[in-house]
Order: C-alpha cells, then structure tokens, then sequence
C-alpha cells in the first residue's frame, strides 16, 4: 500500500516537472520572438492618363478624336415625366482647360489603335471629367476642326476629325487623372449653348436633344448625387506651367 503510494506521487511529481519545463519553454520562445510589424496600410492606386501619340489613329490628315457630352437628368418627384421634361431637366458636364475661360466637353485625347471609338470617348471622360456611365450606341456625329495650337495655321496642319457620343453619367468620381489641370462644371442644357467654344459643340448639342428625344426606350438612370443649386459647382484648378490645351 505504502509502495503503491510513494510510485503515485512520483507520477504526479515527474508530470509537474515537465509541464514546468515545457512551460518554461514557450515563455523562453515569446521572450525571444521578434515583436510583430504591423501589415502596411493599403495603398490607392491611382490611374495616370495616356501620354504621347505612340498609337495615335489617322484617316489621311486627320487626327481622330473621341469624346463625349457627359449628361444626366435631373430628378423630380411625382409620376413619371414625357420625353419634353426629360430635356427640360437635362443637365451636361462640361470642362474647363489651363488658360481659358469657356468650357468644353471631354474630348482632348486622340482616339488610339487598341481601343474601339465608343472605349476611347469613355476614357476621355474618364480622365478627364472624372466620370463614368452608360455610352450610346450611336455616335451623335462627326466634326472637322483643329486643334488650339493650329487655329490659324494654314491647310489641314493640326486638324483633327472628332467624333462624339452621349455619356449617361452613372459615378461621378471624387479623383480622377487630370483634374489638376481640368475642372468640371453642370450646366442646364439651354445655358450650355452659351458656354460653347465652339459651333460644332452646340451642333452635338442639339444631336444629344433629338437622340434622348426620339430614343423610345430611353429611362433616365439614377443621379450618381444630387444636383440642386449646391451641385452646381465649378473646380477651379492651377494650370500646369507651360501646358498647351487642345480645342
């Protein structure tokens, strides 16, 4: 009996010793453990625009150039509206560039040869107004001008063939590339004519009108924000030193 008791408490004994040593242990490896480095915070990529004219399309002399005339509808409460108060409520976005006082709508960039006419109209948007939306399948039209730096240059030197599309505004980007040196601005329709540089701008005007009128399925889609007289808001950027705008 007495036998059978001294071997248990060396049982015990011997199972305290190595639960003391395996304690021992695990406090010597923690003591010993480099302190944990917090992850880094994750970090905002951030989307340059195109640079150069590396894959720049060209049909003869022309430069081509895609772009769009950014809109959205204006909400109202109450029953669903005709296509009549659907223009009365339009409202377009336009653009200001470095050194000029009109505006213009997002279509600096040339259309580039991996990308299709109505993708390189949403990428100007893109970067340049800091919007993105639903795109029209038909093109409002096509216009020949020339760039700024070409206006009184004689023949065809710096003329571009600029086609341009209806952009349903859908996200209205806080960021965007070039909006150091491109504000943005949402105008009514009717006031848009007079902010025009350009005739060939208030021709796509009327083109984008008579497309929203006529377009049987047409439904506006939700604004991406409210757009009472606090929205309607001008950025006013620095110019860049040296920067040359295009018409």
């Amino acid at each position: 009996m007495k036998e059978s008791l001294k071997r248990s408490w060396i049982c015990l004994f011997e199972v305290l010793v190595q639960l003391a040593r395996r304690l021992f242990l695990w406090a010597r490896r923690e003591k010993m453990a480099p302190p944990a480095v917090a992850a880094p915070p994750p970090t905002t990529t951030m989307v340059c625009a195109r640079q150069g004219r590396l894959r720049q399309r060209y049909e003869g002399c022309y430069r081509l150039v895609s772009g769009c005339i950014p809109y959205m509808v204006k909400e109202e409460g109450g029953e669903e509206s005709g296509c009549q108060d659907v223009l009365g409520r339009l409202q377009v976005l336009m653009i200001s560039t470095p050194k000029r006082g009109d505006l213009i709508f997002p279509k600096q960039g040339g259309w580039e040869d991996d990308e299709s006419i109505d993708e390189a109209a949403c990428r100007e948007a893109f970067e340049e107004a800091g919007v993105k939306g639903v795109i029209s399948a038909t093109p409002l039209g096509e216009w020949i001008f020339k760039s700024k730096s070409k206006q009184n240059s004689c023949g065809l030197q710096g003329a571009c063939k600029g086609f341009m599309f209806g952009l349903q505004v859908t996200e209205l980007l806080e960021i965007w590339p070039e909006q150091v040196t491109h504000g943005r601005r949402w105008v009514p329709v009717d006031e848009a004519y007079g902010l025009c540089r350009y005739d060939w701008m208030r021709e796509a005007l009327d083109k984008l009108k008579e497309q929203l009128l006529f377009e049987r399925n047409f439904r506006p889609l939700p604004s991406p924000e409210l757009v009472d007289s606090s929205s309607l808001y001008m950025v006013m950027p620095a110019a860049a030193e040296g920067t040359v705008a295009l018409c």
